[in-house]
This record gives C-alpha cells, sequence and structure tokens, in this order.
C-alpha cells in the first residue's frame, strides 16, 4: 500500500512538470544566414526549391515587414539583447575574426532569462557576438549546450578559416568531418531525441548557410543542373540543403511529441549579399556573379536600403498562430520580449529594451504596436522609418540624405527628400537625440588602432570582411 502511494505521488509530480512545461512552449529559433528575401518558395522563388519551408510558413505567419540589422553581428546582438546595437557599440559592421571585442557582458542575454524561467537553452550555430575571450562565448552567456563556430565564415568542409578551426563543443574544439549545414541539422536532431520533456526547450539553431563560401555536397549541387550559372547552383544547392536540415528538426520534433508545443521561427540575419565588399574573406568574389535574389528590395547586405534589412521570416506554433500574412512592423529586437513575455519570463534584469511584446501581431495579424524602426545610428550614417516614411542620411561630407514613402515605393526609387523638408528635419532631429544616446562603434575604435599600429610601423593583421558606405546611389 505504502509502495503503491509512494508510485502514485511520483507519477503525479511527474505529470505537473509536464504540464508545467506545456504551459510554456518550447521554441526553435532559426536563423539562416544572408540569405536572400526572393530564395525562398514562399516568397515566389522559382529556381529553388524549399518545401519545408513553405509548408511551415503556409501554415503559420508570414512576416512581410521583418527587420534585422544590415549585417550579421549587430542583428544576432539586436536577438539577445533585445536593444538596438547602437547602445553597445556592436552597430557597424561584423566582429573581425583578429579582434578582441564582444558583446558587453553587462547585458542580460535572451538565453540567462529563459533559463531563469526554467527552459534547458542550446545554440547550435553560429555565434559571431565575440569569441577572442572566453567570456564572450555563449556557455558563458546562458547556454546550456553549445554546438558549431564562434565566428561564422569558415569552410563548409574543413572548419576552418584561413586554416584556423572554428568548430566547438561546450567550449572545447572539434575536428570532425561532414558538411556543416548537415552537422549543424544532425545535432539539433539529437538534441531534440535526447530533450527531457519536463522542462521546456529553447533551442538557437543559427545555420552558416548560405554565407560564403559558396559550397555544397555535390549531390545538392547535381539537382540543380538546368542552373546556368555556376555560383547559382551552388548556392541552389546550399539553400535547399539547409530546407532539408530544417525539415529532419520539424521532423525530429513530430517523433518527440512536442511539435505542437513548439513555436518556431524563421528568418535571416540581414538581406542576401549583393555587394562584393560584403561577401566576406574566404574568396574573392569581385569577379563572380553573386547569387542572392532580393526581390523587390532594393541593394543587399551591408546597406540600410530594404533589401539589407528587411528579410524572410515567418513563425508557425500549431493552434496558436492564424495561417496568414502578417504586414505588421517587427524588429529584431522585439524578438526578445515577445519570447519572454510566451516563457512567463521576467525581464527585470534587463536594461531598458527596444524592443515590444509583437505577440498579438504575429499570432492573429493585429497592427503592430510598433510605429518606428531604427534601421541604424552610425557616425557617418543613419536610417530611421516612422510610419511608411523611410529617411536614410549619410553624414559623411558631402553629406545626402533619402526619404521615401514604402507605401507607394518599397523598391526605394524616389527620393522624395526635396519635397518634403519639413518631414525630413523632423526625422533627422530624431536620429540626432539617438546618435546622443550611442556608443562609439568598436568595430571602428579598432580600425583606428590598426592606423596607429600602421603609424608606429608595428606588423598589423588585415581586418577581414569589408567596410563602407553601400547606400551611395
Amino acid at each position: 500500500m505504502k509502495q503503491t502511494l509512494i508510485a502514485f505521488l511520483l507519477a503525479t509530480f511527474a505529470g505537473c512538470l509536464v504540464c508545467q512545461a506545456a504551459e510554456k512552449p518550447n521554441i526553435v529559433h532559426i536563423v539562416a544566414d544572408d540569405l536572400g528575401w526572393k530564395d525562398v518558395g514562399f516568397n515566389g522563388c522559382k529556381d529553388i526549391k524549399t518545401p519545408n519551408l513553405d509548408k511551415l510558413a503556409a501554415e503559420g505567419a508570414k512576416l512581410s515587414e521583418f527587420y534585422v540589422q544590415p549585417m550579421c553581428t549587430p542583428t544576432r546582438a539586436a536577438l539577445m539583447t533585445g536593444r538596438y546595437p547602437f547602445r553597445y557599440g556592436l552597430q557597424t559592421a561584423v566582429i573581425p575574426s583578429v579582434s578582441d571585442y564582444g558583446l558587453d557582458t553587462t547585458e542580460w542575454l535572451m538565453p540567462q532569462c529563459l533559463k531563469e524561467a526554467g527552459y534547458r537553452t542550446a545554440i547550435i550555430g553560429k555565434w559571431h557576438l565575440g569569441h577572442a575571450d572566453r567570456k564572450y562565448w555563449p556557455k558563458q552567456r546562458g547556454f546550456d549546450y553549445q554546438y558549431g563556430p564562434m565566428i561564422g565564415e569558415l569552410d563548409y568542409f574543413t572548419h576552418e578559416e584561413h586554416g584556423v578551426l572554428d568548430w566547438y563543443r561546450d567550449n572545447e574544439p572539434v575536428r570532425e568531418k561532414g558538411y556543416t549545414t548537415q552537422l549543424l541539422g544532425s545535432d539539433a536532431v539529437k538534441l531534440i531525441e535526447r530533450h527531457d520533456i519536463s522542462k521546456p526547450l529553447y533551442l538557437y539553431l543559427a545555420f552558416n548557410a548560405p554565407h560564403t563560401p559558396y559550397q555544397a555536397p555535390q549531390e545538392y549541387i547535381d539537382r540543380y543542373k538546368n542552373i546556368e550559372d555556376p555560383t547559382r547552383r551552388i548556392y541552389a544547392g546550399m539553400v535547399t540543403c539547409l530546407d532539408d536540415e530544417i525539415g529532419r528538426v520539424v521532423a525530429a520534433l513530430d517523433k518527440k511529441g512536442i511539435r505542437d508545443n513548439t513555436l518556431i521561427l524563421f528568418h535571416s540575419d540581414n538581406g542576401g549579399t549583393k555587394n562584393a565588399m560584403f561577401a566576406g574573406v574566404m574568396a574573392d568574389m569581385s569577379k563572380v556573379r553573386i547569387p542572392c535574389d532580393n526581390g523587390p528590395y532594393r541593394d543587399g547586405k551591408g546597406s540600410l536600403f530594404e533589401g539589407g534589412t528587411r528579410v524572410c521570416a515567418f513563425a508557425n506554433w500549431p493552434g496558436h498562430i492564424k495561417a496568414q500574412t502578417v504586414d505588421g512592423l517587427i524588429h529584431a529586437v522585439d524578438i526578445y520580449p515577445t519570447l519572454a513575455a510566451l516563457a512567463q519570463a521576467s525581464t527585470a534584469k534587463c536594461k531598458p529594451l527596444d524592443g515590444l511584446n509583437v505577440w498579438d501581431t504575429i499570432a492573429q495579424g493585429k497592427p503592430s504596436a510598433r510605429s518606428e524602426i531604427v534601421y541604424n545610428i552610425e557616425p557617418f550614417r543613419a536610417a530611421l522609418r516612422q510610419g511608411d516614411w523611410k529617411l536614410i542620411w549619410r553624414t559623411m561630407l558631402p553629406s545626402s540624405v533619402d526619404l521615401y514613402d514604402l507605401s507607394k515605393d518599397p523598391s526605394e526609387q524616389t527620393n522624395l527628400a526635396a519635397t518634403d523638408p519639413g518631414r525630413v528635419a523632423a526625422m533627422q532631429e530624431r536620429l540626432n537625440a539617438l546618435a546622443k544616446e550611442a556608443v562609439k562603434p568598436l568595430f571602428l575604435v579598432e580600425q583606428f588602432k590598426v592606423v596607429m599600429k600602421n603609424m608606429k610601423g608595428e606588423p598589423v593583421l588585415p581586418i577581414d570582411e569589408g567596410f563602407g558606405d553601400p547606400d551611395l546611389p
């Protein structure tokens, strides 16, 4: 009788744990790297097949005005902090492999927040928020488990950048064979298979595909013999391999029996690359036709035009998210407070958030609480959207300003600055106010150090991943 009672109490306790976990959704946050807006079927791509992404988008909310920062590191910082990167110096370019700075350790990151709320936290994939000092690494920033690269531009088969290994599991370097996209997908599947469902899961699955170098397994390249351009053919193989791995992750959630209580969020870290300056350092892309397609949106990665900052995105959670296209404004900084609210997690330890809880917009298509997007604040350029109006201000001499009505001109072809000086002045005033709150870009501080070393005749390692102003006409 006593043993029966103990068994009953244990079963009841275990059941309560499962119920408690069920109240908080599992979160699988999938980020692609440099994926073009129109390089997925759900945005009209015809020559690249993405059936798994298309199905998830069709059954969920396709987010038509989802914004990120123009480049990798700033977007990832915005996701992890819920704050614009200009507030802590990561607004400009990426963290180069030769640099020793990282995301300010006084920021309270999303994995820390969710972990306090009872989540098992894992990052599988690209970090790129600090690599030279372990204090910046994911395991030191709230993730229970880590697998993948610390920087992110690496050979897909050797897992190296210029002969230096960038592949880790729980802070330890790992040498293994395999194509990175498939290795990351397989590891995510294994993580889900062994997950204890008494705790909710937060998985940040950050693929490095389809970032340069353009490499894919031959079997994927062979699927696209109909694509004439060789780089586009490889790129197509990379995107389809990415899609296949995401399909495997969804299948693992189904098999585990937790798919119905799992929110899947997908987006790119910035627009697809259009300018060779931002194509990375692993290969000379100046003579290659860059394969990304951002559809109707102007320019791409590194640019403040829509092609660099408005990305393909969707959210899917069976029974909780209405299948529709959502037009409300959403920015990467909104993800933190939105997920924290779903997870019943406190953001009290955060510095003041720029992000807003946009769950009702994502789930039901209600008007967004957001009416303003700060594309970026840098010493030499800035951009702002208020309602349908967008201002790009280049402050380097000779200075220039663009004003667009995105409701009528989403491709940013007609500059209206000269016809509406009052609006221009008001938006410039707002940008100036924000600039007074900005921290100096750590990338520029690093560049200054390089210049000073050159002046002193000291040996200097090159800064990788280009830098400039692609927004100039």
